[in-house]
């Protein structure tokens, strides 16, 4: 009785409605009619005063030998490697589609189906299940892996113009898969400690070191192409299904539950001290003898039924025994959408700038520009190198990013802006053609390098810090928000990138003539 004692009734409010019936609005603190712990509990009666009393906390568990975070650096892995296997092999995709600019094609396809995807998914956060989005991503990225590699590559089963599509409706399946599974990941990541978004971001640059070497072993040690190339897609294949493998198994695990819990407790505790009278609150209209309930997350106040008035007598009681409503769930709808992302917008827009911009400088020169930096000397090795050495200086660059370093959103933004010098470097050492200003091919390698370095840090810590900025409940919401300026960096650098191809190359080679037949198709 003590502790039940202690839970006092709030005033009885008596308001009036539209109709002129009085009605009586009462509220407890405590007191709760939740079916899910009638469920839970195998309490058959319905509306039985219950209430709440304070749990335990589960004590909060350890990552041991750091297995979890190495399963999101996988992850990392996972959702970028299928589209760096597309483009790594740049040396199969000229030899096979000479004169034409595959590359660029690719990664424009890549940036705009994935944007669309991002998009899609951000709206999608409420309505689908966070492992849901991931399992559907992962399976959009092996299809077309597996298709391309047996049907295209192994068993050649199309023309060279068939071949082409085919390798583009593969890449834009692959870029919707890859994406809602990336921007699904990084919301998952927001709910779990930082280190662990660095590690995921640190595992988008290991895909890049992994393809990268795998494609110059494959290349060294097997001079047919047609065959070191199937066993390159091969091995991909595989590095993706251990990740989806090694997902399955990881979100399960009591590590990973308690963080996503207790983010999901968060949110409904603020919801709860949100709203005006929270807990349990009864209704009773003493005119028409009706009686609604509801819990206090309907934030229903006794003002929204009009002015206060006197209590008009004793024509007003309190019922207990009235039947639970059903609680069902339902969509949010575009207005609340659109307004929770302006709240979590406001709070992070200088980290969203920051890693647009990262993406968008990065993308004007990557992949595309750098794999038509040629030299007579190492001849289609050189692309190939350049690519290697951005992958693994970007995979430092990441690492460097774990550093405890709280940087302000305006001064991020300014480093992020001062990469643009990459720009003119990078054309110098193609242009003009035939015989650009930078020809020595050390020229290019050090520029990659210092190019992935500041990829890697400046396009992690935004990332990194943003979840921070915000309240538990809202970060995966921020993980994805982030990704849609990050997906909108990459396309806008993608699309700078193919029009400045056009530009530099001025339709004085085949492949520049091949390009702009491509672009007026």
């Amino acid at each position: 009785m003590g502790s039940v004692g202690a839970e006092r009734r709030r005033q009885a409010t008596p308001v009036l409605t539209p109709e002129g019936n009085v009605v009586m609005s009462f509220s407890f603190e405590s007191y709760q009619l939740e079916e899910e712990d009638c469920q839970a509990k195998d309490i058959p009666d319905k509306g039985v005063l219950t209430f709440t009393e304070p749990a335990f906390e589960e004590p909060m568990p350890d990552d041991r030998y750091h297995g979890i975070y190495f399963a999101m650096l996988l992850a990392g892995v996972g959702f970028l490697l299928p589209y760096n296997s597309f483009i790594t092999d740049v040396d199969y995709l000229h030899w096979k589609f000479q004169g034409t600019s595959i590359v660029f094609d690719m990664s424009l396809t890549y940036i705009l189906v994935a944007l669309v995807a991002v998009i899609l998914n951000n709206a999608l956060v409420e309505m689908l299940s966070l492992h849901t989005r991931i399992t559907v991503g992962y399976l959009f990225a092996l299809g077309p892996l597996l298709f391309v590699s047996i049907c295209d590559v192994w068993l050649e089963q199309f023309t060279t113009k068939q071949a082409y599509v085919v390798n583009l409706v593969a890449v834009g399946v692959v870029a919707f898969g890859c994406t809602v599974q990336q921007s699904s990941f990084y919301g998952y990541t927001g709910m779990l400690p930082k280190r662990y978004t660095q590690g995921v971001m640190t595992g988008e640059s290991t895909a890049g070191v992994i393809i990268s070497l795998s494609r110059i072993f494959t290349k060294l040690l097997i001079k047919n192409e047609k065959k070191n190339t199937i066993i390159f897609f091969f091995f991909s294949v595989s590095m993706e299904l251990m990740c989806f493998v090694l997902h399955l198994l990881v979100r399960r695990t009591r590590f990973v539950r308690y963080y996503t819990k207790r983010s999901c407790h968060d949110h409904a505790e603020m919801r709860g001290h949100a709203d005006p009278g929270t807990g349990y609150r009864v209704h009773h209209d003493a005119s028409t003898e009706e009686v609604r309930f509801d819990n206090g997350a309907v934030g229903a106040s006794p003002s929204e039924f009009g002015n206060e008035v006197e209590i008009a007598g004793g024509g007003t009681y309190m019922r207990f025994d009235v039947p639970k409503p059903k609680i069902k769930k339902s969509w949010p709808s575009i207005r609340d959408m659109i307004l929770h992302r302006y709240v979590v917008s406001r709070v992070i827009w200088t980290y969203m700038l920051s890693i647009a911009v990262t993406y968008f400088i990065t993308l004007c020169l990557f992949p595309g520009l750098e794999s038509e930096i040629h030299n007579a000397t190492l001849e289609d090795w050189l692309p190939i190198l350049i690519m290697a050495i951005f992958n693994m200086s970007d995979f430092v660059g990441k690492i460097l990013a774990a550093l405890p370093y709280d940087w302000k959103g305006s001064r991020l933004l300014l480093f992020s802006c001062v990469r643009v010098v990459f720009i003119p470097l990078f054309v110098m050492c193609v242009y003009p053609v035939g015989s650009p200003t930078l020809s020595h091919p050390a020229w290019p390698c050090v520029f990659s390098l210092l190019m992935g370095i500041s990829n890697g840090y400046f396009g992690s810590v935004p990332m990194i810090l943003a979840a921070g900025k915000v309240v538990p409940e809202q970060r995966e919401l921020a993980g994805n928000t982030m990704t849609v300026s990050y997906m909108t960096g990459l396309m806008l650098g993608s699309a700078v990138a193919y029009f400045a191809y056009g530009i530099i190359a001025n339709g004085s080679t085949p492949h520049a003539e091949a390009l702009h037949n491509s672009t007026s198709g």
